[in-house]
């Protein structure tokens, strides 16, 4: 029987696309693997996976006494059931994560999907920005092994603590098959909604781009998004669909005309970014409009599949219209989707996943 491992995150479950690949890869793969987040208001009942799973109830859902009622809660529950390996996702669930791994004398894994001190919700609050610098630096000292999600971060980090930093990137399941997009046709986000995606660019840029626009997730920015839309009369063109399953969610993505996968400079997590959202378009068939940043120009030099644009409205009205009216650019690139999904799949970058565990004793 293999290792056993927990990974603690402070998601909703059913909707951690990359934890769901990571523990499914790492169960397939023979441990016995336990994914550990948080029940939402609103969340729905856990889906069967090949792993354990487990959810902790909060009475704060955001802010440091969220975070701190959290790392408590899960303190509790690490030190009544004990592991193999400790795996901490981000700085926000590392404080338990290390305790726990400290007091068993076990290893301790750091899964960095952001750069939290430099988040654009803390990236101007020196208090908050220090604490979780403090967090993430505690993590990386403490981490047998270490891993993020782009190469940008991998240099960052491996700079910074001058330690071995290694790469498992946000891609998606290798789709077979695309659909034809739906008629009229329409533009698709998915993601979180918050500070720094440049939703309300989109949103502006919309009002002269003949289609529609399908918003698929959650978070704190969607009640002024709803707003601004409503402001922009945009009611019948934007829809937003809050979060949704992620079987459906491939389907509507397949059927979009295009994808939005932007960023404002706002800090050098979304600088250094490498989204899963944009190999989500490639795997669906679909091109994308797409912040210029390192990541995103170094894989677009690779297999041209976007459009950059910077988070400016009339940059992108012009790339949307661009892939509405240009039939030719629109085909160019949905075929290097068609080509680029063929390498960029979870099929390939678990290999790398599965390798960087067999090393730890």
């Amino acid at each position: 029987m293999g290792k056993s491992i927990v990974f603690t995150v402070t998601t909703d479950l059913n909707h951690d696309q990359r934890m769901t690949r990571i523990a499914g890869s790492l169960a397939r793969a023979g441990y016995q693997v336990t994914l550990v987040g948080r029940r939402l208001p609103r969340s729905s009942k856990l889906e069967g996976r090949p792993y354990k799973q487990h959810r902790i109830t909060c009475h704060f859902h955001k802010g440091p006494f969220f975070y701190l009622e959290y790392n408590l809660r899960l303190m509790l529950w690490l030190f009544r059931n004990r592991f193999d390996v400790y795996g901490a996702v981000d700085a926000d669930t590392a404080l338990a994560a290390i305790f726990a791994a400290v007091w068993q004398r076990k290893p301790l894994v750091y899964d960095a999907h952001e750069l939290f001190s430099e988040m654009p919700e803390v990236v101007n609050r020196p208090m908050v920005k220090n604490c979780w610098a403090f967090m993430e630096k505690l993590a990386f000292r403490r981490a047998t092994l270490a891993y993020t999600v782009s190469a940008s971060l991998v240099s960052y980090f491996h700079a910074k603590y001058r330690r071995p930093v290694h790469l498992v990137r946000n891609m998606p399941q290798r789709q077979a098959t695309y659909a034809l997009p739906d008629n009229p046709p329409y533009f698709i986000y998915q993601g979180a909604l918050n500070e720094g995606r440049a939703l309300e660019t989109v949103l502006q840029a919309m009002v002269q781009v003949p289609a529609r626009f399908i918003i698929c997730g959650d978070g704190p920015l969607l009640p002024q998004l709803k707003a601004l839309a409503r402001q922009l009369g945009l009611e019948d063109k934007v829809m937003f669909k809050g979060n949704v399953p992620p079987a459906e969610l491939v389907k509507i993505t397949a059927a979009a005309w295009a994808g939005i996968m932007l960023l404002k400079p706002q800090g050098l997590s979304y600088y250094y970014s490498l989204a899963n959202k944009f190999f989500d378009y490639v795997q669906a068939g679909i091109p994308q409009v797409c912040v210029p940043f390192p990541e995103y120009q170094q894989l677009n030099a690779q297999h041209e599949v976007a459009l950059l644009a910077q988070a400016e409205v009339e940059e992108v009205r012009n790339a949307l219209l661009t892939l509405l009216q240009d039939s030719e650019t629109y085909h160019r690139l949905q075929q290097n989707c068609l080509r680029a999904r063929e390498a960029w799949c979870w099929e390939m970058e678990e290999q790398q996943l599965v390798a960087l565990y067999a090393r730890i004793t």
